[in-house]
């Protein structure tokens, strides 16, 4: 009983060590996908590929909102056929990024999700989506590896224990999910100005290029 409430106790801890704005500007931007009719994707490997699978069905699902347009989502984690023949016929590490090149449009939306930020498929598909003109969220963990500075908006959970990053994302999965569909209801998100939210991917755009990041 004791592990059990220290496990949980730790959570909270890492929760409340987060970057809330990362969070907030990563509603912003799925909001801007919504409000703009673009597609999001997610995509990721073991825990994370059923974070994105899940995912995608609380975006599809949870941020409905009577009279209001729905949210295009797709998890590149589902199409198991898919997979495997890019897996097979290609490698692995193209699992995603070749299903990016067939759906992929500019201003679509990549959440990669990856623990260590170092998933090779992810980072791939990283690199695809950008050069497409897509948007991209890497949700990974403490150190961020190579996926922090590849996207155009880093979450990272400020540990470097896999299962509680894992735990963590799950969190934010749900936590984002009921913000965006509150601001979809509202049409607007709160504290955030629409002209800024429009402009940000730009100007994250604009900031990764100048660092010589891609």
């Amino acid at each position: 009983m004791e592990s059990i409430g220290a496990y949980l106790q730790v959570v909270q801890q890492v929760l409340a060590r987060m970057d809330a704005r990362s969070i907030m500007w990563t509603v912003a931007l799925l909001f801007d996908a919504w409000r703009e009719e673009r597609r999001v994707f997610l995509c990721g490997n073991g825990g994370s590929a059923s974070t994105a699978s899940h995912m995608a069905n609380d975006l599809s699902k949870a941020t409905i909102v009577p009279g209001r347009r729905r949210m295009k989502v797709i998890a590149l984690t589902d199409n198991i056929s898919l997979i495997t023949a890019w897996a097979n016929d290609s490698s692995y590490e193209d699992v995603f990024s070749e299903q990016l090149e067939n759906l992929m449009e500019s201003g679509d939306v990549l959440l990669a999700i990856s623990a260590s930020g170092n998933s090779p498929n992810v980072l791939r598909a990283v690199a695809r989506a950008a050069r497409m003109g897509g948007v991209t969220i890497g949700w990974t963990g403490q150190e961020g590896g190579r996926l922090k500075d590849m996207v155009d908006l880093a979450v990272m959970v400020p540990t470097d224990d896999i299962g509680m990053i894992e735990s963590c994302h799950l969190v934010l999965d749900h936590l984002v999910t009921m913000e965006l569909r509150r601001h979809i209801a509202g049409h607007g998100v709160v504290g955030v100005p629409l002209l800024a939210v429009s402009d940000l991917a730009a100007s994250l755009r604009a900031r990764r290029v100048g660092k010589g990041a891609r």
